[in-house]
């Protein structure tokens, strides 16, 4: 059912910002430190048996040095450098099987998939450990309240991290075009998206599909879903830490990275989304400063369009890459 803002008040729905006032100094400072480390990003041939796409195995040096999995998928047969889809998973989930990963390859398109640290197994496995901060606060089980107490030992620093890192990864290998490049993800790979796209200037393209990590004090409020519901129990016991938890979600937060992305950009959200409240990817939407659309769907939950939603991300990009 529908729970949140009607369409026409989504639309117009523009919540003034909780931004740090040091957020791009932090930001710089971090990507600075990550820079401190070599990419060393490493590709190794996959035996798959897929006549048409071929597969490597990567590894690159992302926060803090840390190595970093990922899938590269290149068409084969391929002649020339290719524009390249960029893309980040799902919470909870890893990079899975090259199987997993057919789409875009098929569409022409180098396609990069970065792996979750931490992550990759409650739906698809993973094969990058997060190498916590030792001395890191108290956490509800899950990722979102992970080092909370600080931005500096945040779990989403060294995510958001790495995913610029990916980026670089990417753009290093010579089968792919530095300049033709698109991030992309749904629910938590559609934050990390908006994070990315904020965060290195020269995007062609972003694709967050209902994205997740956005507006998060909103989404505490007016939703009772997991993963956000784990920041309300973490205030739910913390109660003296509750303006802490929400000053380093500030961080962190998709609405503050949209205004300063420039990628040409195709949002979604499901307007009856009980995860990820449609209020939430407006907010970021309405304040993305890039040129910018959005498709809606009317009856869906946290699904959104799907392959529905596909088939307007492959037109999406075949405008903007042809």
């Amino acid at each position: 059912m529908y729970f949140d803002l009607p369409l026409e008040q989504l639309q117009q729905y523009l919540p003034e910002r909780n931004e740090p006032a040091d957020f791009d100094r932090f930001w710089s400072q971090t990507l600075d430190q990550a820079c401190s480390h070599p990419l060393e990003a490493r590709f190794e041939p996959v035996e798959t048996g897929l006549a048409l796409v071929d597969f490597l195995d990567v590894t690159f040096n992302g926060y803090g040095g840390q190595p970093v999995k990922g899938w590269l998928a290149l068409p084969h047969g391929r002649s020339g450098t290719l524009a390249c889809v960029v893309e980040y998973i799902g919470y909870g989930g890893g990079r899975g099987l090259p199987y997993d990963w057919l789409l875009w390859s098929n569409a022409g398109y180098a396609h990069f998939v970065m792996d979750m640290r931490g992550q990759g197994s409650s739906w698809r496995i993973g094969a990058t450990p997060d190498f916590e901060p030792q001395g890191s606060s108290p956490q509800y089980p899950g990722f979102m309240t992970r080092g909370i107490l600080d931005p500096q030992t945040y779990y989403y620093r060294r995510v958001f991290t790495d995913a610029v890192r990916a980026i670089e990864a990417a753009r290093s290998h010579p089968a792919v075009d530095p300049g033709r490049v698109a991030v992309a993800g749904g629910s938590q790979g559609g934050g990390i998206s908006l994070a990315a796209a904020g965060l290195v200037p020269d995007l062609a393209v972003a694709m967050p599909d209902v994205p997740f990590l956005c507006h998060y004090r909103r989404a505490t409020e007016i939703v009772d879903t997991h993963p956000y519901r784990e920041i309300s129990l973490f205030c739910k016991n913390h109660r003296d830490k509750i303006e802490t938890v929400f000053r380093t979600l500030a961080y962190f937060d998709g609405v503050n990275f949209a205004t300063r992305a420039r990628a040409s950009a195709l949002f979604s959200a499901g307007l009856m989304d009980d995860i990820c409240p449609p209020s939430t990817v407006f907010a970021a939407y309405n304040h993305y400063a890039g040129p910018k659309q959005i498709r809606t769907w009317a009856y869906n939950q946290h699904e959104g369009g799907q392959t529905f939603q596909v088939a307007e991300q492959v037109q999406f990009l075949k405008r903007h890459f042809a």
